[in-house]
Parts: C-alpha cells; sequence; structure tokens
C-alpha cells in the first residue's frame, strides 16, 4: 500500500500548489513574523532566516517523504508571489484520513486563497489519491479559519477542549512580547460527499474555479 504523496504541484485558476523552493524564503519569513501566523500557530517566533532555510531544505520534504503528509508553498498563478502555504499532516494510510492546516500572508487575506488551495487539495486527495476523509482544527477564536471550513462545505464534528497552545501579546516583558495562552479546538470534518457542489457555489459567489490540474 502506498504511504507517500507523490511529488506534485497543483494548479487553479488563480493558484499554484508547488513544494517550498529556496527563492521563497525571504517571502515565507515575513509571512511567518505576521502577527496572526504568530498568535495561531506553533512555528519559533521570532521566524528567522534559519528557521525558513531549515523548513524549505528538510522539514517540508521529510514531511512527505516520512509519509506524515505534504507541504506545499501557494504562489499565485500569475505573479508567482507566494500567498500562503497549506499542508497534510497526520496522515493515516489505512483509514485513508489525514488532516490539513493552511496560513495566509497578510496582504494575500480576503481573496478566498485559502479556501480556493484547500479545496483544490481536497479535490485531489479524494479523486486521485482515493482518500475519504479530511480533518481541520480551528482554533476556537480563530473565527477566519473557522469560514475557510464553512465554505468548504466542513461538518463541525466537535470541540477538544484546552487542546492547544496558542500566544496572545503582552504589554511587556522578557518574552518578546508574546505569552502562551491555552485554547479550545474545533474539529471540522471533509468528506468526499461534503464537496459536491462546493467549487461550483465558490465560483459563483467569487469568480473563481478550483482544482484543475496537477503533474
Amino acid at each position: 500500500m502506498t504511504s507517500t504523496f507523490p511529488d506534485i504541484s497543483i494548479s487553479t485558476d488563480r493558484l499554484v500548489l508547488r513544494p517550498f523552493d529556496m527563492a521563497d524564503v525571504p517571502a515565507y519569513i515575513e509571512m511567518m513574523n505576521d502577527e496572526l501566523v504568530v498568535a495561531w500557530t506553533e512555528a519559533p517566533y521570532p521566524y528567522t532566516q534559519v528557521d525558513a532555510e531549515r523548513w524549505v531544505r528538510r522539514i517540508a520534504p521529510a514531511q512527505r517523504t516520512g509519509g506524515d503528509g505534504i507541504v506545499l508553498a501557494v504562489t499565485e498563478f500569475l505573479t508567482q508571489r507566494l500567498v500562503g502555504s497549506v499542508r497534510l499532516r497526520n496522515t493515516d494510510w489505512r483509514t485513508r484520513a489525514t488532516e490539513a492546516a493552511y496560513i495566509t500572508a497578510p496582504w494575500a487575506r480576503g481573496e478566498g486563497y485559502a479556501t480556493e488551495s484547500v479545496l483544490a487539495l481536497a479535490q485531489w486527495l479524494f479523486r486521485d489519491q482515493g482518500f475519504e476523509r479530511i480533518e481541520l482544527r480551528t482554533a476556537a477564536d480563530n473565527t477566519a479559519s473557522q469560514q475557510v471550513a464553512q465554505k468548504l462545505g466542513c461538518i463541525s464534528e466537535g470541540v477538544l477542549r484546552n487542546a492547544r497552545i496558542a500566544r496572545t501579546r503582552t504589554e511587556n516583558g522578557t518574552d518578546g512580547g508574546w505569552t502562551d495562552i491555552r485554547t479550545d479546538l474545533i474539529v471540522w470534518g471533509l468528506l468526499p460527499e461534503d464537496l459536491e457542489g462546493v467549487a461550483e457555489q465558490l465560483a459563483d459567489a467569487g469568480g473563481y474555479g478550483a482544482y484543475n490540474d496537477w503533474n
């Protein structure tokens, strides 16, 4: 049984989802130091050149080759500018289930890029990889991430209480201006049948399509 994802790129009308390369490092550092990214992810802060190079060269590729998932940079089709990232993790190859996570650069928010990229990845997973379930976990106060799940047709399945550490701004101290806080996680499930009609609805609402091709 296959236990790793192929080394792929996925194209939509507006986006290209592809493996990270070293040219992405400056934009990735900028994105990862954005306040909302710092607040809702577990990435190091401040996010440095060393962190970014380690991610691109070692950690992200190892996610795929080790069988845990896959990490893709999300770029604009026309400009090639990095708009975010999307990844699969905690993949269970026996049950064909995995967890999706996504980050959007601050300048690219409000354009529907996160929804478009996760939808493209989900369509590829269900149609071409034979997967049966995708799970999303969103912090209770991260309404933007929850809206992505809702637009995709995900079903809210429950709450994991006190399940993750997030970060919040502090007024002073030696912690770089951030302190850890506990947060609940909302668990969302997406099955193949949940995607029926979603791409068409998003296209009508936002003028963009989703999954077109992969190689």
